[in-house]
């Protein structure tokens, strides 16, 4: 008997090993198919603006809207890269993208960047934006997608919601439509997010840190990588 006993324990430790093993084989496999599929997502991300198109200027800083977008989009590229995607800038200094500054240069911007968009394959865009508004008071973060698109709409209502919820918010908004060229060079899900207002001396002060930069960049990082939950 206590040699039976001691055969049917043998048996039943390896089949638990064995059990054991198969279910470690199977989270290790959903594991390395989730890292596969984000690795194989490719994140375009616009800094708007930029060489002689300034953009906005800082009420309270006289800083140029170009470089706060590089800036952001920057860091915004740092979370993707970090989290495994495929991550691709636009531009990646202060310089435009529409070759010489003639007639013009700001269509030749915009195709080059579509055909950014479109050479890697986006998966996702996301333009990088401050806003303006002759009403000083006015701040806050807006996301804003096409009209016809479903994705993109999803996408930005995230992204909102993240942004939403920072600290700093002093007014939550909800995602807007907005009938812009950047919204329109790919069938994938694509934003353009309005940081904040630097017509506003507060949104423009924050704008301008650098830990300020950081936290939205990652507010935005937040919000996409949830699309994809």
């Amino acid at each position: 008997m206590k040699l039976i006993f001691f055969k049917k324990s043998v048996v039943l430790a390896v089949c638990l090993m064995a059990a054991a093993g198969i279910i470690i084989g199977v989270c290790c496999g959903v594991v390395a198919a989730s890292t596969s599929a984000t690795v194989e997502k490719v994140i375009v991300i616009d800094a708007g603006h930029g060489g002689i198109d300034a953009g906005v200027h800082g009420t309270a800083t006289g800083a140029k809207e170009s470089d706060v977008n590089l800036a952001i989009a920057k860091k915004l590229k740092g979370y993707f890269a970090g989290a495994g995607f495929k991550t691709v800038m636009t531009r990646n200094d202060n310089g435009g993208l529409y070759g010489l500054a003639t007639k013009g240069f700001k269509m030749r911007d915009m195709k080059k960047r579509k055909q950014i968009i479109e050479d890697n394959k986006a998966d996702m865009v996301i333009s990088v934006h401050q806003n303006s508004c002759p009403i000083p008071s006015r701040r806050g973060a807006t996301v804003f997608f096409d009209k016809d698109s479903d994705c993109g709409k999803a996408l930005a209502d995230l992204i909102q919601a993240s942004l939403n919820g920072m600290e700093e918010c002093v007014r939550e908004s909800a995602a807007l439509v907005g009938d812009y060229y950047m919204l329109k060079c790919t069938q994938n899900p694509s934003v353009i997010v309005e940081c904040g207002f630097m017509t506003n001396a507060d949104d423009d002060k924050l704008l301008n840190s650098d830990e300020y930069q950081d936290k939205i960049a990652y507010a935005i990082f937040k919000g996409a990588v949830s699309y994809y939950s």
